[in-house]
């Protein structure tokens, strides 16, 4: 019998650089055979197909993905088959998790470490948060957050009734919750930071969780030995937080159907949003708590490249993370879009399949028969997935549905311009902090 695979379990904020770490991890694997299990909000997962560009591996084989759900409690059982699968189907030496920006890690790790079919074949290996952060240090803004649960338990160890106050915390709370169950803290987009705000940031994550390794990062470069084989996960000094003591009493919590809104229009249009009538026994998904929502804008009819750019621009302050490809008029590139709060780049992929030669486009269509195809344009397409709160979706998408073409700038959308890579590999910062 084979030993258990060790599991890396990474956890961080929407737009953190939890995606570019893992492509980096998959790049830098050396010897390292990694098989990677994403969860994304969105309808579309977006990381999922980002990572399989970004390495040799693909949807179907060392990337699986879980979208659309909580993967606290109503994606467990999908995240369970989905992992025992990977082990079943193939060989390889470490698994990594990567959850969605709103997640929180407890419940994830609980699953590797409850007796289950999942324990018998892997073990959490280490736990890992990516911060931006600049984002951290402006969430507390030199205040010293506390540890949740801090003062809650009583005289007996029991805590109070706090199911209010749970419904209705800040964003800045998930953030605790991640550090805090954490083993190895990176430090990314230290390169927007001065020095004395990076150390800072980890005094900071030494008052959340004193036993977690610190390390700073540009773009998540980091030595992939500092994250595997670390064996740092010991379930036993990890029963003393408060965040896993609550998620361990709620292991046997229930889960009944949510409310999603599916908007069913001819752009086929999907919102995602926390319902709180879901009967969960004293669990709450991150979505109620924190007040985050998602919509997926799909268009098959190009943007206007600069009418985009607009609207970027002036992208509400509360959607916090965007990300995507878009179909540009004037090029036959897809885009990739990537916004992380008042950071956005475009990055110009590969071509459309449609554009090329048709030998070639009937090859890549015969290799991926699941390829959603349009009679006219082809893949061409735009699926954006917006997640943030206190935003209006409407006017968001009365405002992207204003910068794409009109009948008459299509025919003539060569001539069309704007602030977005024309170039494929090359990237553009379209806002910056």
């Amino acid at each position: 019998m084979r030993d258990t695979i060790p599991v890396t379990i990474l956890s961080g904020s929407l737009g953190a650089g939890k995606t570019t770490l893992l492509n980096h991890l998959l790049t830098e694997a050396g010897d390292r055979d990694i098989a990677v299990l994403v969860n994304d909000m969105g309808t579309v997962n977006v990381d999922a197909e980002l990572i399989a560009e970004g390495s040799e591996l693909d949807v179907d084989d060392g990337v699986a993905e879980l979208s659309n759900g909580c993967i606290c409690c109503e994606l467990q059982d999908d995240l369970e088959t989905a992992v025992v699968r990977l082990a079943n189907d193939r060989d390889f030496d470490a698994l990594v998790v990567e959850s969605s920006g709103i997640s929180e890690p407890a419940p994830v790790a609980r699953l590797f470490t409850t007796e289950s079919r999942v324990a018998a074949l892997y073990r959490v290996d280490t736990l890992v948060t990516v911060l931006d952060t600049r984002l951290f240090l402006d969430a507390f803004a030199g205040e010293t957050p506390e540890r949740r649960g801090a003062g809650v338990a009583n005289a007996d160890g029991d805590g109070d009734d706090t199911a209010a106050d749970d419904t209705d915390r800040p964003l800045s709370d998930l953030m605790v919750e991640q550090v805090e169950l954490s083993n190895v803290v990176l430090l990314n987009k230290a390169d927007l930071c001065s020095e004395s705000e990076l150390d800072e940031a980890e005094e900071l994550v030494r008052a959340l969780q004193p036993d977690a390794e610190t390390v700073r990062t540009t773009f998540s470069q980091v030595d992939p030995d500092q994250l595997f084989d670390r064996e740092l996960f010991d379930q036993n000094e990890i029963n003393d937080l408060p965040g896993w003591k609550r998620a361990l009493a709620e292991a046997g919590h229930s889960h009944s159907e949510g409310s999603h809104d599916h908007n069913g229009d001819v752009h086929d249009d999907e919102r995602h949003a926390g319902d709180s009538s879901n009967g969960h026994a004293g669990h709450h998904h991150p979505e109620e708590v924190y007040g985050v929502t998602s919509f997926t804008y799909r268009r098959r009819r190009p943007f206007h490249p600069g009418r985009l750019a607009d609207v970027l621009q002036d992208l509400p302050s509360g959607v916090v993370r965007s990300k995507g490809t878009v179909w540009l008029a004037g090029t036959e590139f897809r885009v990739v879009l990537g916004q992380a709060g008042p950071s956005i780049r475009a990055e110009a992929q590969g071509p459309w399949i449609a554009s090329l030669p048709e030998v070639e486009r009937e090859m890549y269509r015969s290799n991926r028969p699941e390829l959603d195809w349009h009679d006219e344009y082809g893949d061409r397409r735009t699926e954006l997935v917006f997640i943030g709160t206190e935003y209006d979706e409407k006017a968001l998408r009365t405002a992207l549905d204003d910068a794409l073409v009109t009948d008459a700038e299509w025919t003539d959308s060569e001539s069309l311009t704007g602030p977005f890579p024309a170039e494929q590999g090359d990237e553009t910062v379209i806002r910056s902090p």
